[in-house]
C-alpha cells in the first residue's frame, strides 16, 4: 500500500522521471494537473503524447470539457479512488504534477471556503475593467496583505477568488486558509519527491525552449480549433491556464501576435516562482536537483528503497 508523489514546478522535468520510473517498475501515472484535465488542450499542457500513454497507463488526463470546472475537492476524491485501484492491481501509483494547491488538499486537506458567488464576481471584474486588476491587488493588500503578498499583481484569477472570499464572508483567504482541517487519512504510504532547480537561469532558459516549441506545435491553431467547437470564455478556468490565456488575449485582438512567446514565457516563470514558493512552504519532501545529471537514476534508487524491491528488479 505504497504511493509516489513527484512534485516540481514547470519544466522541471516531472514528466521524463514519471515516465522512467513507470518503465523500471509496476506503475500507472495519475496527473497532477489542473490543465492536463482538459480535452483538447494538448499542446499547451505539455500532456503526454499518444506513444507515452500507450506505454504507460495515465489517470486524471482528459477527462473534462474545457467548458468545465475541476476543483481540489473532486481531484482528492478522484485521486485517492484511482489510487487505491491501481494499488489493488498490484501496481505503484505515481502521482506527478506541479499543481501544488492539489497535493496540498491531498495530504493536508482542504480549508473550508465560500461557494462562488457570481454577483460578487461581476462586480470585481467590472471594477477590473476599469482600474485594472493592480489597483484590485491593492485593494486586496489593504485588507488581506498575506495573500496579496503571495500573488502577482495581473494574477486575476486568484486577486478575484480572495477579495471574493473577503466580500462574502467578511474574513481573509489567509485566515481561513491558516485553520488547517483535520489531515486526511490517505490508505498508503507516500514518498514525496520534489524536483528543484538549483539554478533558476537553467529552468527559465527550459521554459523559454519549451514556450517555442509548443508555439511551432501548433497552439494558436488548438485555441482556434477548441473555440470553434465549444462556447468558450475568457474566465473559465481552463481559458486561464498559462499559455492559453496569452493565446487567447491573441486570437482576440487584445494583444499582439509579435508579443505572444514574450508574454507566455513571462507568465510561465510566474507560475514557476509561485510553484517553487509553495514548495518551499511543503514538509516532509525530499528534494532533488532537477539538473543534476543522474537524475532519473537517482531518483529510481531512492523508489526503489522505498518500495523494497530487491536490487536489479
Amino acid at each position: 500500500m505504497k504511493a509516489v508523489f513527484l512534485l516540481g514546478p514547470t519544466a522541471s522535468g516531472k514528466t521524463a522521471v514519471a515516465l522512467a520510473l513507470a518503465a523500471r517498475f509496476p506503475a500507472e501515472i495519475v496527473s497532477v494537473d489542473s490543465a492536463q484535465v482538459y480535452r483538447g488542450m494538448d499542446v499547451g499542457t505539455a500532456k503526454p503524447d499518444a506513444a507515452a500513454r500507450a506505454r504507460v497507463a495515465h489517470h486524471l488526463v482528459d477527462i473534462i470539457d474545457p467548458t468545465e470546472a475541476y476543483s481540489a475537492g473532486r481531484f482528492c476524491d478522484d485521486a485517492v479512488r484511482i489510487a487505491g485501484e491501481i494499488i489493488t492491481r498490484g501496481r505503484v501509483p505515481i502521482l506527478a504534477g506541479g499543481t501544488m494547491m492539489y497535493f496540498r488538499a491531498l495530504t493536508r486537506g482542504i480549508a473550508r471556503l465560500p461557494p462562488a458567488d457570481a454577483q460578487v464576481r461581476a462586480a470585481i471584474e467590472e471594477r477590473a475593467a476599469t482600474q485594472g486588476w493592480g489597483a484590485l491587488h491593492d485593494e486586496l493588500a489593504a485588507v488581506d496583505p498575506v495573500s496579496a503578498a503571495r500573488l502577482e499583481r495581473g494574477d486575476s484569477q486568484r486577486i478575484q477568488r480572495a477579495l471574493e472570499v473577503w466580500r462574502v464572508s467578511g474574513e481573509t483567504l489567509s485566515s481561513l486558509q491558516a485553520r488547517d482541517p483535520s489531515p486526511p487519512q490517505l490508505p498508503f504510504a507516500t514518498l514525496s519527491i520534489a524536483l528543484e532547480p538549483s539554478e533558476r537561469a537553467v529552468l527559465h532558459r527550459r521554459i523559454t525552449r519549451r514556450f517555442h516549441a509548443m508555439l511551432e506545435a501548433g497552439l494558436l491553431e488548438e485555441l482556434e480549433g477548441l473555440r470553434g467547437r465549444y462556447v468558450l470564455e475568457a474566465k473559465l478556468p481552463s481559458m486561464r491556464a498559462v499559455g492559453y490565456r496569452q493565446a487567447w488575449e491573441t486570437l482576440e485582438g487584445t494583444a499582439p501576435r509579435s508579443t505572444l512567446a514574450q508574454r507566455g514565457i513571462a507568465a510561465t516563470r510566474q507560475l514557476a516562482k509561485r510553484q517553487l514558493t509553495w514548495l518551499r512552504s511543503m514538509e516532509g519532501l525530499e528534494r532533488y536537483d532537477c539538473l543534476r545529471p543522474d537524475l532519473e537514476g537517482s531518483v529510481a534508487r531512492r523508489v526503489e528503497d522505498f518500495l523494497s524491491l530487491p536490487r536489479g528488479t
